[in-house]
């Protein structure tokens, strides 16, 4: 443990701003000295007391509630004492600079300061404390952030799930099953005299076919946690007057883009996240792809082609009333094949043919070589947004309700999928007629290790410096 794990903490843990109530937190050891500078008497813990936040002459910064939590029974593990005051800003930065000059005060029965090297909290590190004191483990302490950061009731009731543990019992519940199977090839490297054939019989094939069969699951919860969490990137291509602006607008439900029938209104991109069966989908729309000597325009297209090639799905967009026209034809064949150099074959180009209410009744939409069915819409009238948005719910990989969804992040994803390609190299080893039994021990530890560091059990400092910077101060 760093040095600055033992100092004593203290920060704001309310958002900024004014409110009802705010919150000034204290994380340390020891902190009865404190207690009795700021509250004038000892607390009993656990238990709200109504009282005066005592300044250094004995006067009243505040009054309101204080909550002394001793260790281990509290959040971070260790002593922690909260102020509950009015919200006001000039309040609480009161009631924390006192909350410093008394740690810093000589405690006239000791002799000492109160609190020796009280200091300000880093972002997350009230998080991290009750981390590294086994409080939590890693997934829940990303999950405190997700919980605070959910933009739908999907992700929220997600990363609830991952908070109370769901998904890490999963992660504990693998890793258990793949130290048993570890410990039969062990045996066997251990043991080479021995005449028992440990796997045969323990049936060591069954067992690692099962667990891929286990992971495979928790690998699909994850990806869809993953999903609620961070969402697609959208973006919306095409002709100039194709209706991109309208789409996105119809898409958002809101007047975001500015429409008009002049060719190339929009010149920078436009963007909005919007919910669909709570996915957070951030569309953005572009300007119109064509060659032109506007210097702004070009800008705009530029910028365009940027988010294209960024992008994890793109709507292709047609104009239904032009898609006889050669011309239009030649440009959107052109537009076509400068997508497909510029992504990558997994990303998906779904081809959407706009302004069906200004087609006759018998007509149809052209089709595409796309490996995605044509969609036929008007963005003006709202006809077929419905099956679109069905489609990008398709393409984003949502397969399942999200009351079974726990909330993941990417780097949870990359590592079950890491252990996803030690095991199938394990069961590569275990079916050679003569199995290299260092070689199978060893994919299967790499997949513990890749386990245990979406718990935490297997974690660089530097990973852990990142994850616990990106938390608001106070959390």
């Amino acid at each position: 443990m760093l040095p600055r794990h033992t100092q004593a903490i203290v920060a704001i843990a309310t958002a900024s701003g004014r409110g009802s109530v705010g919150i000034v937190r204290v994380s340390g050891k020891n902190l009865a000295g404190l207690v009795a500078a700021l509250c004038g008497r000892s607390l009993q813990p656990r238990q709200a007391t109504y009282l005066a936040f005592q300044d250094a002459d004995g006067s009243a910064i505040d009054h309101g509630l204080a909550l002394y939590f001793p260790t281990p029974h509290s959040y971070t593990g260790e002593d922690v004492l909260e102020l509950q005051a009015h919200g006001g800003p000039v309040v609480l930065q009161l009631l924390l600079a006192r909350c410093l000059a008394a740690a810093a005060e000589i405690d006239a029965a000791t002799g000492l300061p109160r609190l020796p090297g009280l200091r300000l909290a880093q972002p997350g590190e009230f998080t991290e404390r009750a981390f590294l004191n086994d409080k939590i483990d890693l997934a829940q302490a990303e999950a405190i952030a997700d919980l605070i950061d959910a933009s739908t009731e999907a992700a929220a009731r997600s990363a609830s799930r991952s908070l109370s543990g769901e998904f890490s019992q999963q992660i504990h519940a693998l890793r258990d099953a793949l130290v048993h199977l570890r410990m039969l090839v062990e045996a066997t490297l251990d043991f080479p005299e021995e005449e028992i054939d440990f796997l045969r019989k323990a049936d060591a094939h069954g067992q690692l076919s099962n667990l891929q069969q286990t992971l495979a699951t928790v690998m699909q919860r994850a990806q869809q946690g993953a999903l609620l969490r961070e969402g697609i990137k959208v973006v919306i291509a095409g002709q100039p007057n194709a209706g991109k602006s309208s789409l996105l607008n119809a898409l958002a439900g809101a007047e975001l883009a500015i429409v008009t029938p002049i060719a190339g209104t929009t010149r920078d991109k436009v963007q909005q996240t919007i919910q669909i069966e709570g996915v957070p989908l951030h569309v953005i729309d572009t300007a119109g792809l064509r060659d032109s000597q506007d210097e702004v325009e070009r800008m705009g297209i530029a910028r365009a082609w940027d988010e294209i090639a960024g992008a994890d799905a793109v709507l292709f967009l047609h104009d239904l009333t032009r898609c006889d026209a050669i011309e239009y034809i030649a440009d959107d064949a052109v537009i076509a094949s400068a997508m497909a150099e510029k992504l990558p074959k997994n990303v998906p180009i779904i081809d959407v043919w706009n302004k069906s209410d200004c087609l006759p009744a018998h007509a149809t939409a052209p089709t595409s070589a796309s490996a995605y069915s044509d969609i036929l819409l008007s963005a003006r009238t709202g006809e077929g947004l419905e099956l679109l948005r069905r489609s990008l719910l398709q393409v984003a990989g949502w397969q399942s309700a999200p009351e079974g969804v726990f909330i993941a992040r990417a780097r949870h994803v990359q590592a079950l999928q890491r252990v996803d390609a030690h095991l199938m190299e394990a069961a590569a080893q275990l079916l050679c007629q003569g199995p290299a039994l260092d070689l199978l021990a060893e994919e299967l530890r790499l997949a513990q290790n890749a386990l245990s560091s979406i718990t935490g059990e297997f974690t660089s400092d530097d990973l852990l410096g990142v994850i616990f910077s990106s938390f608001c101060i106070g959390k």
